[in-house]
């Protein structure tokens, strides 16, 4: 389908005017992280900012030094240690009084699994850093192998039978940190997505934003069918949209329909599922007992169980 940039949404004089992301990189046709990228950009407005990000797809799309894929002052780190560095940026910004805004764009890989530790750490300390894991579900730029975010039936080049475990709950965890600010986005949804972003931009402290990124070359699907198939992750309740403040507070932003149409529509149109030969009726059971309990955490009423 034709997906009008978010949403239809003009650029305007207030926007950032040179582009985080600029033209000419070298991320494939309709990733996801590319889509981020311009939200993030309308959203940062006239902020100061600088990048910090560890080895993943993003890496790559800064280029060859001296050009740089970026527009913005940019410092490309180990896997592990991403936050560790940002953390280091942004108490360089406050001793210098500087209103600069730090952040960390990071994959699955890099957030999930390697760089967890310093990620965590600080989360701990609650250092001023607006940390931003683009999810593409695999390690992307080294040929797609699992990492803790591969949901289970996914086929990647070290699971061929497709991933037996489920996904790490990341958004759980972030909030077990009681860290002021994580949300979910989804990009198929634009302008819940704006408001989170320039909410996170404005806050102090640790913040994290969980972002379901297509992957045309991992997830073997269309290029042109990305922010569909969010939509239908949406729409399904396989990926939720909410945020949790202060790690107590949570807020659904987004019901879905918990279709079993959109939850098959979402798993047809990836060709990652279908040598494990995954059902929605195989996924259905840890989707309602996600979301039974992300409703207890709201406050939300629970619906009636489904027959």
């Amino acid at each position: 389908m034709n997906e009008p940039l978010l949403g239809g949404m003009a650029q305007t004089v207030l926007d950032r005017g040179e582009p985080l992301l600029r033209p000419g990189n070298t991320n494939c046709g309709g990733c996801g992280m590319s889509n981020l990228m311009q939200m993030l950009r309308r959203a940062v407005a006239d902020r100061p900012v600088q990048l910090i990000i560890p080895a993943c797809c993003g890496a790559i799309a800064a280029g060859s030094f001296p050009q740089s894929g970026y527009g913005a002052p940019t410092l490309l780190t180990t896997f592990a240690s991403a936050a560790a560095a940002a953390s280091g940026a942004a108490n360089v910004a406050q001793l210098n009084g500087e209103e600069t805004r730090v952040i960390c764009l990071a994959g699955d890989g890099g957030t999930y699994d390697i760089g967890f530790a310093t990620m965590s750490a600080a989360a701990e300390r609650n250092e001023d850093i607006l940390y931003i894991c683009y999810d593409n579900e695999i390690y992307g730029n080294t040929g797609g192998q699992r990492s803790s975010a591969t949901p289970a039936g996914a086929v990647t080049s070290n699971t061929p039978g497709g991933k037996k475990e489920e996904k790490k709950d990341l958004m759980a965890i972030m909030a077990a940190h009681r860290i002021p600010y994580a949300a979910s986005l989804s990009l198929a949804h634009a302008d819940d997505t704006m408001r989170k972003l320039r909410h996170a931009l404005d806050l102090k402290g640790f913040r994290f934003l969980h972002v379901l990124s297509p992957c045309p070359t991992g997830w073997k699907s269309e290029p042109a069918l990305g922010i569909e198939l969010v939509r239908l992750a949406v729409r399904s309740g396989i990926f939720p949209v909410f945020e949790v403040f202060d790690g107590q507070r949570h807020q659904i932003n987004i019901e879905p329909d918990f279709s079993d149409e959109a939850l098959e529509m979402y798993l047809s149109l990836q060709r990652r599922f279908q040598r494990s030969g995954l059902k929605a009726a195989d996924l259905r059971p840890a989707i309602d007992r996600h979301w039974q309990n992300l409703r207890v955490l709201s406050g939300r009423i629970v619906p009636a169980k489904r027959v």
